[in-house]
């Protein structure tokens, strides 16, 4: 499917064939604009495929939108999954991509976002236009009008209301906006959906996420980490906290699909937020916690030519990368992780969420305290942790440097730079900087060759542990979901680097 691309944009005859195979795998890579309907419409949309020459090609809704082109009523192209080139692409588009998916423009403006990628806001703006046909402020208004779309559809909220919380400056602008992207007014298009469900900080709503999905396998991960009081497993549901830029809130995803389709399947998801401005950002993090706009066509076409990957794609069809909600978060748990076992890591993880998370109101059972703030542990006395002095250290001089901002783990940074900060600190090896790229920024390329787990996965399939750096080459650039699919062998629960009961700690020694 990266085919579509080419170094100057899209392929407009491969474009054109997807089209007239209404192929769901490229909904969300690219839209579909008809000259002749004045509307843009998913590869896949059911209408009768448009004659050649009345169709042209966007890489974003936003600028389908930006050239004057409304959203199809029918197949609903804004709800489409993400496009996997965000999560791909380490150039500035993509990382901006990332940045204003989780609704930084409307909290800091465009010099804000500019400022996080450190360039002049002139100069994002015309790489941008140039690379995706739309500037930083259409890229986050497309953002505002779904979002504002999931409310009125959702919820019974007054229109002034959904207008503030979808971060419009008002309500002229709100209505304005709603009706030249979607041709009709916020009161028509919640006639049509007649919401009974969501209230005022709650909502219920539908990720579409690309097919296959192993939600069994992404919660086989997840569950044996849960922190008590911070997240919680309950059936095929994943719950947890969530510190968010105006509040805090819940989320409640079920991972069992409601509906499995032959390209998309929908994951139910319920929010409860303090502040309804923050549901941009929770949905863009749940998303990333789910790994939803990964390409599994595209994945496992690549690792499948490797037969010494064929039977684990076939048994974990769809596997997942687990992402998270908190990249500060991830930094402190693989900290903590470093040469002890799941359980280990996990009872310290909860000490610490105990001892420094701050409790949020609930109404029901439940999480009741999200997850310290990397401020909150760098101010801590490492002598008073429990763990050993080195480790303790780290941990508080790493969260010392996401907190004073030297370091940022979110998914809009320089993965590399990243890296290369990540391994200047005492403490702060190979295996941790790896696995925080890994989950924390959606790094679709990491392989942890001298890990543990991976070793004995590898020697589990017949390979020689010693080459795995030269097998992993023809993984490129899905070796993260290699990583997955080698960790899927194991049997001992041990995490990533973490020892299982039956090895020998020293093995995995950090720097």
């Amino acid at each position: 499917m990266t085919q579509l691309l080419t170094p100057t944009g899209l392929d407009a005859d491969l474009c054109y064939r997807a089209v007239a195979g209404q192929d769901r795998r490229f909904d969300g890579m690219f839209f579909t604009a008809v000259a002749t309907t004045g509307i843009y419409c998913r590869p896949s949309c059911p209408a009768r495929t448009p004659a050649r020459r009345n169709v042209s090609f966007f890489r974003t809704a936003a600028a389908a939108q930006q050239a004057g082109y409304r959203a199809c009523k029918r197949c609903r192209p804004d709800a489409s999954p993400g496009s996997p080139d965000w999560d791909v692409a380490a150039d500035l588009a993509g990382r901006a991509m990332r940045l204003v998916a989780d609704g930084v423009v409307d909290r800091d403006g465009v010099p804000g976002l500019a400022r996080r990628l450190g360039y002049t806001p002139r100069h994002l703006t015309r790489v941008l236009t140039a690379q995706l046909g739309a500037g930083p402020l259409a890229l986050a208004r497309a953002h505002r009008a779904q979002t504002a779309r999931i409310l009125v559809e959702s919820t019974t909220l007054p229109f002034a209301e959904i207008a503030f919380a979808s971060g419009f400056a008002s309500l002229r602008q709100f209505n304005a906006t709603v009706r030249e992207v979607y041709d009709a007014s916020p009161t028509e298009l919640r006639a049509r959906r007649r919401p009974t469900g969501g209230t005022r900080g709650q909502l219920q709503l539908r990720l579409a996420v690309r097919a296959p999905f192993d939600g069994s396998a992404l919660l086989g991960f997840l569950a044996p980490r849960t922190i008590p009081g911070v997240e919680e497993v309950i059936g095929t549901c994943y719950r947890r906290t969530l510190r968010l830029p105006h509040g805090t809130g819940t989320v409640e995803i079920d991972l069992a699909p409601l509906a499995t389709g032959a390209d998309t399947v929908q994951l139910a998801a319920r929010f409860a937020l303090q502040d309804l401005r923050d549901l941009t950002t929770a949905i863009e993090r749940t998303r990333r916690l789910v790994d939803a706009d990964a390409d599994p066509v595209a994945i496992e076409d690549q690792l499948g030519r490797d037969p010494l990957l064929a039977a684990l794609l076939a048994r974990h069809r769809g596997l997942r990368v687990p992402g998270h909600v908190d990249g500060s978060e991830v930094a402190v748990r693989a900290v903590l992780g470093q040469q002890v076992s799941v359980a280990a890591a996990r009872t310290a993880a909860t000490r610490l969420a105990e001892r420094c998370g701050d409790v949020v109101d609930q109404s029901d059972d439940g999480p009741i305290r999200v997850f310290p703030t990397s401020a909150t542990v760098a101010a801590l006395n490492p002598d008073t942790l429990g763990m050993p002095r080195s480790r303790a250290r780290a941990l508080v001089t790493l969260c010392g440097a996401i907190a004073d901002g030297t370091i940022d783990v979110d998914r809009g940074a320089d993965r590399d730079a990243v890296r290369d900060q990540l391994l200047s600190l005492p403490g702060i090896g190979p295996w941790t900087a790896d696995y925080i790229a890994l989950r924390a920024l959606g790094h679709p390329d990491v392989f942890l060759h001298s890990d543990l787990g991976t070793r004995q996965a590898l020697q589990q399939l017949g390979a020689d542990p010693a080459r795995a750096l030269v097998l992993a080459e023809q993984w490129r650039p899905w070796r993260s979901y290699a990583q997955l699919h080698l960790w899927s062998l194991l049997s001992t629960g041990a995490d990533p680097g973490e020892p299982s009961t039956r090895t020998n700690p020293r093995l995995n020694k950090e720097n």
